[in-house]
């Protein structure tokens, strides 16, 4: 028997797929199932629709793979040439961040917003964990806010611990599939068990010695919610690898370089030494973040030395 469904865990050597009459089948990939053209670690995401066939000993096997709408991916942790789909067909990616308990890189949020907007998927930033922060934390948290939203970026302020700020979420939740990303150790278990507390996810201790989140999601799985709409939980992160960004495109994935670069000298400018720069012309007058602007030119670097830096 063959039918299509949707894939809504990964587990790297099976998968689960809800099928349209709401029934879950565990499936395998048939033979060598590779797509053309991704260098991928997993070449079924969450996300991904699917045709499947079911023998009649009732073992199931993955046998085609629909267009994809959109993905977004990262290079693979270990270091290879390969890359690493989060997940495919999404309306939304929700990037939650910490500015304490662990601390949240901004190189890093730079990073995962320019691969989303390389593969063209919207981002909202969302600040966990305001119930523990002292006045600094709190007066860091707005700055960031301030400097996101500035360029284009909704971000907001919650505690998904005592639930302050989630009925935002719910509402910009509702109806979408909507990806959760960010270091280990954020929260991201914590707000789901709030969305969804029949769940009972097992969430993370922070390590006392580093302030680092422990991993406590080993697969991407998909959970539905009851307004309508899917949350997709991945695995904390650690650094945000790019990959296969052309350096004269970086620009392009940072929204407000690009409209000030329609004023530099050259059409080809890098903005990093070139006269008549008008983006290191508006860095100098505080047009442009430094930090915006060091994340630009790590992933130039990236993309031209071919490193993958995992301090971020």
């Amino acid at each position: 028997m063959t039918t299509s469904g949707l894939v809504i865990k990964n587990t790297g050597s099976w998968y689960l797929v809800k099928t349209g009459n709401g029934e879950i089948v565990e499936c395998k990939i048939k033979g060598n199932f590779r797509l053309k053209g991704i260098r991928s670690t997993n070449p079924i995401a969450v996300g991904d629709r699917v045709k499947i066939e079911i023998n009649k000993e009732g073992s199931a096997f993955i046998t085609e793979i629909e267009e994809r709408k959109n993905y977004i991916i990262r290079k693979a942790s270990n270091l290879s040439k390969e890359s690493h789909i989060l997940a495919s067909n999404i309306d939304l990616a929700m990037l939650i961040v910490t500015v304490n308990y662990p601390e949240t890189n901004l190189t890093f949020i730079d990073r995962f917003l320019a691969t989303a907007e390389a593969y063209r998927i919207p981002v909202k930033i969302v600040i966990n964990k305001i119930d523990l922060y002292n006045k600094d934390d709190k007066e860091l948290a707005d700055g960031i806010c301030h400097l996101y939203s500035t360029i284009g970026y909704d971000c907001h302020q919650i505690s998904g611990k005592t639930g302050e700020g989630m009925d935002t979420i719910r509402n910009i939740l509702e109806g979408k599939i909507t990806l959760l990303s960010g270091n280990s150790g954020v929260g991201k278990s914590t707000i789901i068990n709030t969305l969804l507390p029949e769940l009972n996810l097992k969430t993370g201790t922070i390590s006392e010695s580093h302030h680092k989140g422990m991993h406590t999601t080993t697969f991407s799985e998909m959970f539905e919610l009851p307004g309508g709409g899917y949350v997709i939980d991945t695995p904390g992160i650690k650094g945000f690898g790019t990959i296969d960004f052309n350096p004269e495109e970086v620009a392009h994935f940072f929204p407000e370089i690009f409209k000030i670069s329609h004023n530099c000298r050259f059409n080809n400018c890098t903005h990093r030494h070139e006269p008549g720069c008008a983006v290191l012309e508006a860095l100098k007058n505080h047009y442009i973040s430094e930090s915006r602007y060091n994340s630009y030119l790590s992933i130039i670097n990236d993309s031209t030395e071919g490193k993958y830096r995992t301090g971020y």
